[in-house]
């Protein structure tokens, strides 16, 4: 029997548990007596534990990168976490899948192939549900996507291969690309039956919603790199991180980060009878010259002094001076 069941298989064992026709004691008794598991032969594991674990700590950094992404996108409270990483074959795999999903097709340069990003229909219109403004909610009917939910969909996969650069880079720097996007497994053979691929499973919860996200990997289509998945050279690339070329990438980082300015031209302190009978026209006198150079903020830190003025008919202020730190116009942090 195979590990992964069929939608059909796992309906039938549910109606039979329900039925009273199978005993659950009955069957952890077996479980318990039975420590075997079946090997194929014909179907040898392609990759060692070693380089599974490599595997599965990729993909533990693509789920956090997804908590980070989709919590953003989808303003809502998201969580990811690897379930499961499995060798198979292509043919189990798309047994297993139920009818619709959402299947993303994908490159994934350098390597050659392409693989599948299959994400289950409960928490796809979860995330459906909520882009368009409702509570993250799952219930639907099942029933093939209209057009309007197939360009969300293929929106909401590109979120999801965004992060596939970053949680990769440890192992080779990586490009995906979104082909194609269907919804029955029948009709995406990307690659022969028989042949094995890595299937990772994450669990994915959407605010009070939850399901699966299953990324296919055909072996065939990471096998130039599999020496390469190894304990050594990730943590010899974690080591390099630190190096003065990593530090600059996060130095160009910062500088492209965005912040708001405040130019203050002065204050005045005025009584809650004398706000109340402010008139159009009336003048506040500043504590303040206006040839003294006013304060420009970052927050509540005074950074520089300037004056201001026009530049091409906008207004604008000159810096003529830095501050620093302690010196006066520096607010307390809240």
């Amino acid at each position: 029997m195979a590990d992964v069941l069929s939608q059909k298989e796992i309906d039938s064992l549910i109606s039979a548990l329900t039925a009273g026709n199978l005993d659950v004691e009955e069957i952890k008794k077996e479980s318990a007596d039975t420590q075997i598991k079946v090997y194929d032969f014909r179907r040898p594991d392609k990759l060692s534990k070693e380089q599974m674990r490599t595997l599965q700590m990729i993909h533990e950094n693509l789920a956090r990168s997804l908590t980070t992404i989709l919590s953003t996108q989808l303003r809502t409270l998201v969580d990811f976490d690897v379930a499961s990483i499995e060798q198979i074959s292509y043919e189990e795999f798309i047994r297993s899948l139920p009818e619709p999903t959402i299947i993303g097709i994908s490159d994934l340069e350098p390597f050659q192939g392409q693989f599948i990003l299959e994400i289950n229909s409960n928490i796809g219109f979860a995330m459906i549900d909520r882009l368009f403004g409702g509570l993250g909610s799952a219930d639907f009917n099942s029933r093939p996507f209209t057009d309007i939910e197939k360009a969300v969909f293929k929106k909401i996969i590109n979120w999801i291969l965004n992060a596939f650069p970053e949680a990769w880079e440890n192992i080779i720097r990586v490009r995906p690309n979104l082909k194609d996007i269907e919804s029955n497994p029948q009709f995406t053979q990307i690659v022969p039956g028989n042949d094995m691929v890595i299937l990772i499973t994450l669990i994915s919860k959407i605010g009070s919603s939850e399901g699966l996200i299953n990324i296919c990997i055909p072996y065939i289509m990471i096998e130039p790199i599999v020496d390469r998945l190894n304990a050594q050279q990730w943590f010899a690339k974690t080591r390099q991180e630190q190096t003065a070329r990593h530090i600059n990438i996060l130095r160009n980082r910062i500088k492209r980060t965005s912040l708001d300015l405040y130019a203050e031209l002065g204050g005045a302190e005025l009584s809650v009878s004398e706000l109340l009978y402010l008139q159009p026209g009336d003048v506040i006198r500043l504590d303040r010259k206006s040839s003294d150079n006013i304060d420009i903020r970052i927050g509540n830190r005074v950074k520089f002094k300037g004056i201001p003025g026009k530049h091409n008919k906008h207004l604008a202020i000159k810096i003529m001076e830095a501050v620093e730190p302690g010196e006066d116009g520096d607010l307390a942090d809240e």
